[in-house]
């Protein structure tokens, strides 16, 4: 199983989120959870998009792979938390906090500073349960 941390630090811009993207799969695959790639792509790309479009300010990245659970992180200055829509709510956006909560193992928002910090774990260590807890 892979540990590790990193943090990163991104600009208000469009290529943000592919940035990340690419830095979550390239962290991933140092770290051997490959299991683990698609699912935390997909999940941190809509993090970094909510809070492109929500706080327009620099964001930060943080991965933390440890004890069986890959953690990521989203740091951004609008205190606001986020919002799960229903399934009728969405259209062709709105949908990033839905998808979270369906595919994450555990997910949660606190407050840090005047900003807020978004995060999900999903598990690594690949058995029935593993890394996942109930919900925060």
């Amino acid at each position: 199983m892979g540990a590790g941390h990193l943090s990163v630090q991104y600009d208000p811009r469009p290529t943000s989120a592919a940035e990340a993207r690419a830095e979550v799969r390239r962290q991933l695959e140092g770290w051997g959870l490959l299991d683990q790639i698609d699912v935390a792509e997909l999940l941190v790309s809509e993090l970094v998009t909510n809070a492109l479009v929500h706080a327009e300010s620099r964001l930060k990245l943080t991965l933390t792979a440890a004890h069986g659970v890959l953690r990521c992180e989203v740091s951004d200055t609008d205190g606001r938390p986020p919002r799960v829509r229903r399934a009728t709510e969405i259209s062709e956006s709105g949908r990033g906090m839905f998808l979270v909560e369906a595919l994450a193992g555990r997910w949660g928002c606190h407050q840090d500073g005047p900003g807020k910090t978004v995060w999900f774990e999903l598990g690594t260590c690949g058995s029935a349960g593993c890394g996942r807890r109930r919900p925060a």
